[in-house]
């Protein structure tokens, strides 16, 4: 047969107390089960003319020889300091003197926030005492701290209050609270944030020229079936030519607007060309309308060989301008 742990009744003896002197002024008391016990050993709900207010506590209880200082008492910290001073509610420490049947109290959360290192263990005056005649004060400092932090719950439900007590004083904000599947990904996005930053401004550049070419290999079959039913030519040769035409000025478009600059014109050509050129699988899908078919073939050689010499002679002239300013600026 099993047995209990001489220092049980020790530990009981102060969440005990505790509980008692709580229940007795109507607030509501969740002891946490131990299997459970992170570094608190229960979540209170203060309540005021039996209503239930947004403050909630969670409560580590001492009981003791061990807890006991020369000016006071002390609660370790142990390996708990980041999760009392990143709790979303107030981590208060209690300490059971057995001899006295006195309880005492800290605010840890408080105290924690105060200092960078945990500091091993936090202090609880003599003059802190938690008992019938200082419960009230008692309340009113924590509710105030309380506010103060924005520390409140507030549910339509006991249940639905204590579990987000729960994830509170486990530090879990909904704001920030881990997604697991998604944790890695994201140290990997704030590790490379600015390279990942540079992909995002070119893909939305980029996107006019994306569209461009989803839309070519939409419109291939289309246009060489037109090309076939319009002349003799080969149409890959000729929907080729006027494909890299379009994809040469959307590059340009793309380069610009990278460096800044807005080519209305190159971009109003560009578009005024694409909807004529795309528009002939719907207006003529079997290229078979005679002269209509062969004045847009003609358009399709002649539009591509002067356009493309245009867009060089122009743009190779703009970039020699700003060199020229620039090495006349450098004199």
């Amino acid at each position: 047969m099993s047995t209990v742990r001489a220092s049980r009744k020790i530990e009981r003896a102060g969440v005990n107390a505790l509980r008692a002197l709580l229940e007795d002024h109507e607030h509501i008391v969740q002891e946490i089960d131990g299997g459970n016990d992170h570094g608190e050993d229960m979540i209170v709900n203060f309540t005021r003319a039996g209503k239930r207010t947004p403050y909630w506590i969670a409560i580590q209880v001492k009981s003791g020889k061990k807890y006991k200082r020369v000016n006071g008492y002390a609660i370790p910290v142990e390996d708990h300091f980041d999760d009392w001073r990143q709790s979303r509610i107030p981590i208060l420490g209690v300490v059971y003197d057995m001899k006295k049947r006195e309880l005492f109290w800290v605010n840890l959360t408080e105290q924690l926030r105060a200092v960078s290192d945990s500091p091993g263990w936090v202090q609880i005056a003599n003059t802190s005492p938690l008992n019938s005649e200082t419960v009230e004060e008692f309340y009113a400092e924590v509710a105030t701290y309380a506010g103060d932090a924005r520390m409140r719950i507030r549910a339509a439900t006991e249940g639905e209050a204590l579990t987000e007590a729960v994830r509170a004083r486990q530090g879990l904000d909904p704001l920030t609270a881990p997604n697991p599947m998604y944790e890695g990904l994201a140290d990997f996005a704030l590790q490379y944030e600015e390279q990942i930053e540079n992909v995002r401004r070119n893909l939305f550049r980029s996107l006019p020229v994306l569209m461009l070419v989803a839309v070519m290999i939409w419109a291939w079959p289309y246009q060489i079936r037109f090309v076939e039913g319009s002349s003799g030519m080969s149409p890959v040769l000729w929907v080729s030519n006027l494909y890299a035409f379009m994809l040469f000025m959307a590059l340009t478009v793309f380069f610009e607007f990278r460096a800044g600059r807005i080519p209305i014109e190159t971009g109003k050509w560009l578009w005024m060309i694409a909807v004529n050129f795309f528009w002939l699988p719907i207006m003529d899908s079997d290229g078979d309308r005679g002269w209509w078919g062969t004045f847009w073939i003609w358009a399709g050689i002649i539009v591509p060989s002067f356009g493309l010499k245009l867009l060089l002679l122009t743009f190779v002239g703009f970039a020699v301008d700003r060199k020229r300013k620039q090495r006349e600026s450098s004199i």
